[in-house]
């Protein structure tokens, strides 16, 4: 039994480098199910034994590049609004084609529900730590508007990424960080962030 248990979390990692690469070297195209088997050495019954579809391991090696920028990886709740920040830069600036292929899969409509409530549910955690990381640094600050605050922000850096990627000429970082000020580090004496009444969507207070 740990034999087996041995074999399929080696398995798995072959599977997982040999995506990595071969999205580096061909794109989300490239990268087909064949592709990834050949590489990893692998027959298609055992990767179909660890994961439901290629977009799911083309997730996971998006997911763990998230994570190797993660400024609080253990949750320890230290992270400050500009840690996050700074986190998202160096995943754009260090890992354009996965943050591409990231963006492609969560604006594709013809992705699987699985995988769209994946990556909603990415999008809510990064909403929760930036509300999070704001109420620790304004105690004083109300859950509701500290909630808002994070969706201005997290919207502005989702609209700065992509537009960096329709057009290589802006600076994502500098956009990133004057996003950060002007939402965040301006918002105490800026009367349009002042409290407002709070409405939660539907999509919000729902899970997948």
């Amino acid at each position: 039994m740990a034999r087996r248990y041995k074999t399929g979390i080696e398995t798995r990692r072959k599977i997982v480098d040999a995506t990595r690469e071969l999205l580096a070297e061909t794109g989300l195209e490239g990268t087909t199910l064949q592709a990834i088997c050949e590489r990893a050495g692998v027959r298609s019954g055992s990767f179909y034994n660890l994961f439901e579809t290629k977009d799911e391991v083309v997730l996971t090696v998006v997911r763990e590049a998230i994570e190797a920028v993660d400024p609080d990886p253990a949750r320890r709740g230290i992270d400050t609004v500009a840690d996050l920040v700074d986190a998202y830069v160096a995943f754009l600036e260090h890992q354009p084609d996965l943050a591409r292929i990231y963006t492609q899969m969560a604006v594709a409509g013809s992705s699987p529900e699985h995988l769209r409530g994946r990556v909603l549910r990415h999008h809510r955690r990064r909403l929760e730590r930036f509300a999070d990381a704001m109420q620790r640094e304004r105690p004083g600050l109300a859950a509701d508007d500290a909630r808002r605050h994070a969706q201005l922000l997290v919207a502005g850096l989702n609209g700065a990424a992509l537009l960096t990627m329709i057009d290589s000429a802006h600076d994502f970082a500098l956009l990133a960080h004057g996003m950060c000020d002007e939402v965040w580090s301006g918002s105490s004496s800026d009367p349009r962030m002042r409290s407002r009444p709070h409405r939660e969507s539907a999509e919000t207070t729902s899970d997948s």
